[in-house]
């Protein structure tokens, strides 16, 4: 080998000291950047601790509330929505129940008429709707929806619930006018049923809103006339049909002339709730022919 290569081989070669100097360098460099990364890091966890960490949690709390509002508000529009079906189908029952207690009244009113038909068999009759009456809470005259085309005459009886309602008064082509029993200027010659002593009935607005009207000059040729006998037309009325059902005896009263009575009578008619009548098409003085 020349001196010359030599020489270049032995400039290449490091000394072991040098080496593990470099390496003891390295480390502690090593150990140095470690500590003063760990100090920073410590410093950088502390700001974020401070600043950071309260601010996240504030958007935190507020993106639970505003999703816990979504939430609240989307269960109140569903309340809503369930609400509004409540109160539709609470509307639709309430129309269903009045059209079936409408449909049950009726029912009950054509049970009641085709019984009364029965009772008073002996008589043609016809059946007519009250389509208007006079103010107030009782029926005391009042118009029915079939007239004179319908063969409808004054002065023919008219008969609803268990009895006597009134007479016709007056009549149009598909209209007639009914006075009822109850009313001031109604004057109905009348019996006891059992005895068949002659009264008279008398009509009153004041007396009905006790639930009664009023008899007089009653012949009481017995003395037996008691509360709850039997009250119908009488045989010698010259418009009333003999034996329909007015009411039952209420009270009992001695006349000053010791001779009749007077009193109060119950109608078996409702005058109050009245909607559907039968017309008895027959006429007192044609029957007596």
């Amino acid at each position: 080998m020349s001196p010359i290569l030599k020489k270049k081989q032995e400039k290449k070669k490091i000394p072991g000291k040098y080496l593990l100097l470099l390496v003891t360098i390295i480390c502690i460099g090593m150990m140095v950047v470690t500590f003063t990364t760990d100090i920073k890091g410590k410093a950088l966890n502390s700001a974020v601790a401070v600043i950071v960490v309260p601010f996240q949690k504030a958007i935190s709390h507020t993106s639970s509330e505003l999703v816990a509002l979504a939430d609240e508000k989307k269960e109140i529009d569903e309340l809503k929505a369930q609400n509004e079906e409540l109160k539709k189908r609470i509307d639709e029952l309430t129309s269903e129940n009045t059209l079936l207690a409408q449909d049950y009244y009726e029912l009950n009113n054509l049970r009641t008429l085709f019984s009364l038909n029965e009772t008073y068999s002996e008589y043609n009759k016809t059946g007519a709707r009250i389509i208007a009456a006079d103010s107030g809470n009782w029926f005391s005259t009042f118009i029915i929806d079939k007239g004179s085309q319908d063969g409808i005459k004054p002065n023919m009886n008219v008969i609803a619930g268990a009895g006597l309602v009134g007479i016709v008064t007056e009549t149009g082509d598909n209209w007639a006018r009914v006075n009822t029993i109850i009313n001031d200027n109604a004057n109905v010659s009348a019996s006891i049923l059992h005895s068949q002593d002659n009264m008279i009935v008398t009509g009153s607005m004041e007396l009905i809103e006790k639930g009664v009207i009023s008899y007089s000059d009653l012949l009481d040729t017995n003395n037996d006339t008691a509360e709850g006998d039997k009250v119908v037309t009488s045989d010698i009325s010259s418009k009333y049909l003999p034996g329909i059902l007015i009411g039952y005896v209420d009270t009992v009263e001695t006349d000053p002339n010791n001779m009749t009575k007077s009193g109060m009578i119950t109608p078996v008619v409702d005058f109050e709730h009245l909607s559907e009548v039968l017309v008895i098409t027959e006429l007192k003085q044609d029957t007596e022919k």
